[in-house]
């Protein structure tokens, strides 16, 4: 009886000062970072920097996060938690396992066995999620730890129903356990999502659950349902870079093209800020390629620009292949999409991007010849799935949506470079009066882009078909035909402004009054560039 009393007050003992670092913390730490409720046995001092720690794990702000958490462990040694909440910050949990030697040391740090370390767990909570950890980091292949790491996440779930940290970081787990698995039914991701919305119901600021709910339904058809999470989101965390960018996964999926660019610069910014040499530039490299596509789908070409010579100035600061890559991308995409014609120089390694930028210009120039140079070289690499393409670049870098597994990412880059070989050649093919060859080509491309996944971020590849293909179909006298391929590529991506303003012309010309229209109407509410205005029309 004795011996119960006094651990009976040994637990309140410990509760007692959590409560007081949490009302100390949540106003004057989280102003930046979102707020959250997480008590742990953690002394006033070490809490305090773990809330903190904790809510930028939430962000994926990896480098932040870890120096807060060894701030809690100089703290308090003996904490568990603060180790806990380290090994979390050396792999991104949707993509593949790349360091696995820093988390097994951070966990050494703590003590040299796993009974030892859950030892200085005081609480069954405690010990649930460092237990959950002690699987992630043991003994066997990454996917099958992650796997069982889900699992341990779930049974702690199960136990602790209504903590809203257990549930965000069970939800995340769930996003991981589904890459490690490949499994493609969405299963996982739903349930994810219904999760951490359940917790962003009840807290709003909460740093993890809406950032949660982008990744779960971060694809063109699940999109509309974080798009108050996103917004939300956006205000949430603007210390870390990704918190700053996240939410453009959902904005750039509804077209929203002032906010992918300025919420994108302001996330470069953030990166930039606390960038060191030797770190990899993937927050910078990532929100400022998704913050030039969005300049451009405004026509806003000098804020393109600006982003541009940025990247070359990235490139040679960093002397990273992600930004010198992203740099390439970056200068094609903008030939491309200002049509501002004109063959680049390039290297011997240049990128599919900068090949097919290069032979749409010389095509639109009347220069055959160098077009149908680039076509070879675009033909020549169609097949091996060459380097990095728009979306290995832009659509998932190092933090955005899930990536595909290698496979399946190699297919897509294969894929992409054809779509891209045949939008060329049927390009040259119409210079030299072939109409017939040239649809048919494109409707080629159309086909092969359309077993690729849609775009959860910049086209890719980085001229859609259906839009050549419109515009093909548009200039050989076809409009309704064209109408109905730009329409397409809309509904691949939404208000994408090259297939609006062609959708538009196509239903102009096709008779569609009211179509034609709406479709000026939607362009017009946030195009920067030379003022566009609809023809007249007549209904047929």
């Amino acid at each position: 009886m004795r011996l119960r009393l006094a651990c009976a007050v040994f637990a309140l003992a410990l509760v007692a000062p959590v409560s007081r670092a949490l009302s100390n913390v949540e106003g004057a730490q989280f102003d930046s970072v979102g707020t959250l409720s997480f008590p742990t046995s953690g002394s006033p001092a070490a809490q305090q920097h773990f809330l903190r720690a904790v809510a930028i794990l939430h962000s994926f702000g990896w480098k932040q996060a870890i120096a807060e958490f060894k701030l809690a462990q100089q703290a308090q040694p003996d904490f568990a938690m603060a180790y806990w909440g380290e090994t979390l910050c050396y792999n991104h949990p949707l993509q593949n396992e790349q360091d696995a030697k820093n988390p097994r040391a951070v966990l050494a740090r703590l003590g040299p066995t796993k009974d030892a370390r859950l030892a200085k767990a005081p609480t069954p909570r405690e010990k649930g999620f460092l237990g959950a950890v002690e699987l992630l980091w043991g003994d066997g292949e990454w996917r099958d730890r992650r796997v069982a790491y889900m699992h341990a996440m779930e049974r702690l779930h199960k136990q602790f129903p209504k903590d809203d940290e257990v549930t965000t970081f069970y939800a995340v787990a769930l996003l991981s356990g589904a890459r490690a698995l490949d499994d493609n039914s969405f299963r996982y991701e739903v349930k994810a999502g219904a999760l951490a919305m359940d917790v962003f119901q009840r807290n709003p600021k909460h740093p993890g659950a809406p950032h949660y709910v982008i990744h779960a339904f971060d694809d063109p058809i699940h999109a509309p349902m974080a798009l108050q999470a996103a917004q939300a989101y956006a205000l949430i965390a603007p210390a870390v870079s990704h918190a700053v960018h996240m939410p453009t996964h959902i904005f750039i999926q509804h077209g929203m093209w002032s906010e992918v660019a300025n919420q994108n610069m302001r996330a470069n910014q953030v990166g930039k800020d606390i960038w060191q040499p030797g770190d990899v530039p993937g927050d910078m490299v990532h929100s400022l390629d998704w913050g030039q596509y969005g300049f451009l789908q405004m026509g806003d070409y000098a804020g393109a620009r600006k982003a541009t010579d940025m990247f070359d100035e990235m490139a040679a600061t960093t002397k990273h292949q992600r930004a010198i890559g992203a740099a390439a991308l970056t200068k094609a995409r903008y030939i491309i999409e200002s049509e501002e014609w004109k063959v680049q120089p390039m290297a011997d390694n240049a990128t599919n991007e900068t090949l097919l930028a290069n032979g749409l210009s010389a095509v639109k120039t009347g220069d055959l010849a160098t077009a149908e140079k680039m076509a070879a070289l675009l033909g020549s690499k169609a097949g091996a799935a060459p380097g990095e393409t728009a979306a290995a670049v832009g659509a998932h870098a190092d933090h955005g949506g899930a990536p595909p597994p290698p496979a399946a990412a190699a297919s897509e880059a294969g894929k992409s470079a054809q779509v891209m070989h045949r939008e060329l050649t049927a390009l040259i093919a119409l210079a030299k009066g072939q109409k017939d060859q040239a649809v048919a080509t494109l409707k080629e491309a159309v086909a092969i882009e359309e077993s690729m996944r849609p775009p959860n971020g910049a086209a890719d590849p980085v001229k859609p078909a259906h839009e050549v293909l419109g515009e093909v179909l548009l200039q050989v006298g076809k409009p309704a035909d064209a109408a109905a391929a730009f329409d397409a590529c809309l509904l691949r991506m939404p208000n994408r402004s090259r297939s609006l303003m062609g959708s538009a012309k196509a239903h102009a010309a096709a008779g569609h009054r009211e179509i034609a229209a709406e479709r000026y109407a939607t362009l017009n509410s946030f195009w920067k560039g030379k003022p566009i205005s609809a023809p007249a029309t007549e209904n047929r």
